[in-house]
């Protein structure tokens, strides 16, 4: 089986891929898809992804059968399912619903309102992305804390890491970008520090990809 990603460096969404692949040990090729330069919209690439976004996860079977898999959190699940150790959602129940919660914020809640299709369009009609940006995050990221506080251990969901923690260490990131205070959510940058600590995380910061720009 031979895995490709489409991703981009600063694509939080990609990142959060990224991130599963290396908590699996999965290998994988990279494929750059410069989303500020639109190669999102070329043919080629909307024949894979119509809604022109990353990450793409090109899958080619061992018998040749193709599939090109898209949004970040069923390509999660389904990674989870494919290749069950370690696990990306907890056994128990209740806690498997609370990392998908977490990251649904996250996805549903916070990643809209970040997009660059939706900053570009606010700027278009002369707002300033910025300040439009950080109420979402800033209000995303205290309900995600009220909510991890219930589970949380090393990790948003116990001492392993989860879906979740894919989501809210790219998260992170995009906050600091948009310069938005993470003074008052220690907790959440406590739990950033240990997922930090694994290198599958590391490995998925957006500097350290092939097409970050310095």
């Amino acid at each position: 089986m031979k895995l490709v990603l489409h991703s981009y460096w600063r694509s939080s969404a990609s990142q959060r891929v990224r991130i599963g692949l290396g908590l699996k040990g999965l290998p994988f090729e990279y494929v750059a898809v410069h989303i500020v330069h639109r190669d999102q919209f070329t043919d080629a690439y909307t024949a894979r992804n119509p809604m022109a976004q990353v990450p793409t996860l090109e899958i080619t079977e061992d018998d040749g059968t193709v599939h090109a898999l898209v949004q970040s959190l069923p390509i999660l699940e389904f990674l989870d399912e494919r290749f069950p150790q370690p696990p990306l959602l907890p056994a128990d129940r209740y806690a498997r619903a609370r990392a998908r919660a977490l990251a649904e914020l996250i996805n549903s809640g916070i990643q809209p309102m970040q997009n660059l299709s939706t900053t570009k369009r606010v700027k278009e009609l002369g707002g300033d992305d910025q300040a439009w940006v950080r109420p979402f995050i800033a209000t995303g990221l205290a309900a995600y804390q009220r909510l991890a506080a219930d589970t949380a251990g090393a990790f948003s969901v116990g001492d392993s890491p989860t879906i979740a923690d894919c989501c809210l260490v790219p998260q992170l990131a995009s906050a600091r970008r948009f310069d938005v205070s993470l003074e008052p959510f220690a907790a959440l940058t406590t739990i950033e520090a240990h997922c930090l600590a694994l290198p599958a995380f590391a490995a998925a910061q957006p500097d350290r990809q092939p097409d970050a720009q310095k």
